[in-house]
């Protein structure tokens, strides 16, 4: 065999889950990575996965993910769910939808560093959903924008997004860790990065979009750890222990410093620990108190 043939080697995918505010712990988990030389063939996301996502794969470096968490540290909940007075009285007169696709189209036009998916240095695939059947879309050209809206539009709060010929929704409801969709896609090695959920709280967060988003995060949480009971053995797959005890909303965006920081100390202990070697569902995605 030619010595530089890599056909044999396994594809490695990143694969980003959903959780809001989350998204921050991702970043830090990003950054630990890279700065340990792990790489990906191919990156998957769903919801706020997605952005983190698309962010990795057309920057893949460690100066790329110390901009991502840059980012992350000056967002504000205005920025991700602007809200007017005028959005508010339509969505009680007219049941309208409450929060604007201003934001995030923003957020990722101003930032990412290309424009269309095909243009990302590592192939990139969005993950959404079809929200009449329920059905899972990935998105693996066309407009990156478009495609991490539509992946990011929590139902009540964003109105679906057409898209061709059908209207998409958060990739959380379908598929919140896009597991399986990065299997379909060829990958045999996995490096997972969930976003955890509150754990560490005593009672449900205030106001309606910041509970759908927590009960969200459970859902993914335990989506995640159903479908990995259930992979097939010849799949490798490793995952980045979310952040626990884990306090606040994924709703809340003050304490995305915090969450990056320790995200980058807590995924480096756990490649110290060989947690690399270790196909291994982490005790933090199973319910638990504190």
């Amino acid at each position: 065999m030619n010595p530089l043939d890599d056909s044999s080697k396994p594809k490695t995918a990143f694969v980003l889950a959903g959780g809001g505010s989350f998204g921050a712990i991702q970043a830090g988990m990003l950054q630990a990575l890279v700065a340990h030389g792990v790489t990906a063939d191919i990156v998957v996301g769903s919801s706020v996965g997605s952005m983190n996502g698309a962010y990795y794969a057309g920057d893949p470096t460690l100066d790329g993910m110390k901009k991502l968490a840059a980012i992350w540290r000056g967002l504000t909940r205005g920025d991700v769910f602007p809200v007017s007075l005028r959005a508010f009285i339509s969505f009680l007169w007219r049941r309208d939808f409450l929060v604007s696709h201003s934001g995030i189209r923003k957020i990722v036009e101003t930032n990412l560093p290309y424009r269309n998916i095909e243009d990302a240095t590592i192939p990139l695939h969005v993950v959404a959903t079809e929200i009449v059947t329920g059905d899972t879309v990935v998105i693996s050209k066309g407009s990156a924008s478009d495609a991490i809206v539509a992946s990011t539009a929590i139902p009540g709060a964003f109105e679906p997004v057409r898209y061709e010929d059908v209207f998409l929704a958060d990739g959380a409801i379908s598929s919140n860790t896009p597991i399986n969709v990065a299997i379909k896609l060829g990958a045999s090695r996995l490096i997972i990065m969930p976003t955890g959920f509150a754990c560490d709280v005593q009672k449900p967060p205030v106001g309606a979009v910041a509970n759908v988003l927590h009960a969200l995060t459970l859902l993914i949480a335990r989506q995640m750890t159903y479908e990995l009971e259930d992979i097939d053995p010849s799949i490798e797959y490793f995952v980045v222990p979310p952040l626990c005890p884990l306090v606040g909303s994924p709703y809340d965006f003050s304490r995305t410093s915090e969450h990056i920081e320790r995200a980058i100390k807590n995924t480096e202990k756990w490649i110290a620990d060989g947690g690399l070697e270790k196909r291994v569902i982490p005790g933090e995605m199973r319910p638990h108190k504190h």
